[in-house]
């Protein structure tokens, strides 16, 4: 496909690689917590607000100083807290610096992939999609006991890879050319319209009832099938045009989630089609905020986190309450997207 091939996309492999091991790394920290650990719930909770909450923060910083290195930063962060974890008795200073860690990696793939893409999704979609692999590759390998000598070595194959990322750095145009949000409404309140569209993809990637997910083989499909969602909403993006994309995305999705609970293949394909809204979500950020898209990008993290916030205190189990909350969080997300987008154009499909 000639997307895959268009102008810097190495960007988006790149850091496809260095965020599949970051959130291996993560992962598997987590996971090894969760086996010892009774306040179960709390431990994500608070690894989800240090990573997502501050992203807005850093990425603000990074926007107004593009020369302090943040993946380097990153790095350093996610290597150090990995080896305090498992090599002193200090498990939650350890997991906070994999947190940070964390946030500041996904700022620096963010501005990177964003500013050398040319106004294009793809770059900063393969970017994203790769968390979702390395989030059931990181539980795996801690299920299946995988010494964490291993995993440090993991993370120090990320060095050539960051040092080649850079290197886009000098080449990057900044994001002038995302041009995706309606001019004739006010900014400040498409910022808000489309921080909530990624509160409730937040909420339904992990709020949706899927009894069917009993088994590894299929907690490893959901995790393949929202990275693979991720990646395509960037793809046919560019290719179609994101007004269409967003709007038929997110149409798709609502037969498929509402009569997905017990059946695996219907659920997938519902979960695939929501997915697709991420890179959608943060190009209409983007271009509200083309001179801040490390802000841009943080904005979507914090609308990630009050998504997910609820499932931690709250558990709906009747499928009756679940199926209205779909159906009126799709309806109103439609309409929103129908309203925030541009008219597709030329731009957008080539």
């Amino acid at each position: 496909m000639k997307i895959l091939k268009s102008k810097n996309i190495q960007t988006g492999y790149l850091y496809f690689y260095i965020h599949f091991v970051t959130e291996v790394l993560c992962f598997y920290t987590i996971t090894n917590i969760l086996g010892d650990n009774t306040f179960l719930w709390l431990i994500p909770f608070i690894y989800d607000a240090l990573a997502f909450v501050p992203q807005s923060i850093i990425g603000y910083i990074s926007d107004k100083y593009p020369k302090i290195n943040m993946g380097l930063i990153g790095l350093i962060l996610l290597i150090l807290g990995f080896i305090i974890f498992n090599l002193t008795s200090l498990k939650y200073t350890g997991l906070m610096f994999l947190s940070i860690g964390n946030a500041f990696i996904h700022i620096s793939g963010a501005e990177i992939t964003l500013s050398s893409s040319n106004g294009k999704l793809s770059h900063s979609a393969i970017f994203v999609s790769g968390g979702s692999f390395g989030v059931i590759t990181g539980k795996l390998l801690k299920k299946f006991a995988v010494p964490s000598w291993m995993l440090i070595i993991l993370a120090i194959t990320l060095v050539p890879f960051f040092l080649l990322a850079d290197t886009y750095k000098d080449k990057s145009n900044n994001c002038n050319n995302f041009n995706y949000h309606n001019e004739s409404l006010n900014k400040g309140l498409i910022i808000i319209l489309t921080v909530f569209i990624v509160i409730v993809r937040g909420y339904m990637g992990y709020a949706l009832p899927t009894s069917w997910n009993k088994t590894i083989y299929e907690s490893i499909l959901l995790y393949v099938t929202m990275g693979i969602g991720k990646m395509l909403g960037g793809i046919l993006s560019d290719k179609y045009g994101i007004k269409k994309v967003a709007i038929l995305s997110m149409t798709l999705a609502v037969p498929f989630l509402l009569f997905g609970d017990n059946i695996m293949t219907i659920s997938l394909i519902g979960v695939m089609f929501f997915s697709m809204t991420m890179s959608i979500t943060l190009a209409i950020l983007v271009s509200t905020l083309k001179k801040n898209p490390g802000l841009a990008f943080g904005l979507t993290t914090i609308g990630l986190f009050l998504g997910t916030a609820p499932i931690f205190f709250i558990n709906i189990t009747s499928r009756l309450i679940n199926n209205i909350i779909i159906i009126v969080l799709s309806i109103i997300c439609i309409i929103i997207s129908s309203l925030i987008i541009r008219k597709d154009n030329v731009h957008e499909q080539h």
